[in-house]
Parts: C-alpha cells; structure tokens; sequence
C-alpha cells in the first residue's frame, strides 16, 4: 500500500544521508561478497543497494510503501514517467528485483558471474544517479561527502 510519510523539514537530509549510508555500504557488501565468489549475495546486496537509493528519493516526496514492488511503482510512477530518470534505470531496477527474487526464493537456479557482475555495475549506476539527483535538489551541501 502506497502512502505518505510525515517527515519533517529538518529530519529529511539526515534521513536521506542515512539511507544514502546504507546504500554504499550495502553496495560495499557486494563487492565483497562478488570477490569471495559468493554469487547470490552480491545479486541479493546489489538489489538492495538500490533499493535503500530509491527508498531515499521517496522520502524526498513523502511517499513510502510496505512492499517492494510498491516501492519500483512508486519510482516508475514518480520519477521515471515523470521524466526525473530514464527508463534503463527502471529496467535495472526491475531487473535486479526480479534476480534477487530469483535466487533467493527459487529452486535450482543457477548463479553465474556475469549476472552477478552486470547487477552491481547496475547497482552503482543506480545509486549514484540517485545521489546526484539528491545533490541537485540541494541535499549534501558541497564539502559534506557521503561516508563510503
């Protein structure tokens, strides 16, 4: 269920530095886990990377949901349709949800690297365009460098 979150004016940017935070540090995880050859976990992180980016840009129009699938319409509906993003980020983000699904839920599926690689990369375009966005709304004053 789609709805607005009261979130005050001075609480926002901290909000928003916060799930900026979890997004890089999850995105860290990644790394790792790709590194280790752990396949699943870096697909799982990398989704979430993003996920913890788009839950930021959804604070920044008081808008939250209890389900992830609530949380990609939200974007397509309000950010992407809306012109904000391109739609490859949407497919990314889809995508990424899709896989993570996929293999943490399914039965005998197969990881392989490339898949796994491909949805970090994806992960880090996806958080990055976030952040930027962020930033040009007026969020993370010059100087104030996300911690990573």
């Amino acid at each position: 269920m789609n709805r607005k979150r009261e979130i005050k004016p001075e609480q926002l940017e901290d909000l928003l530095r916060y799930r900026m935070e979890q997004a890089h540090e999850t995105l860290r995880e990644a790394e790792i886990l790709l590194s280790e050859s752990a396949l699943r976990g870096t697909i799982s992180r990398a989704y979430y990377a993003m996920f913890y980016a788009l839950l930021a840009l959804l604070a920044t129009r008081q808008l939250g949901t209890s389900k992830h699938s609530g949380a990609l319409a939200l974007f397509d509906r309000e950010f992407v349709k809306t012109g904000v993003f391109p739609r490859e980020l949407s497919r990314s983000l889809h995508l990424a949800f899709d896989r993570r699904q996929t293999h943490d839920y399914g039965e005998m599926v197969q990881v392989n690297r490339p898949v796994a690689e491909e949805t970090l990369v994806d992960a880090r375009t996806f958080a990055a365009a976030v952040e930027s966005h962020l930033r040009s709304l007026g969020y993370f004053a010059a100087g104030q460098e996300e911690s990573r």
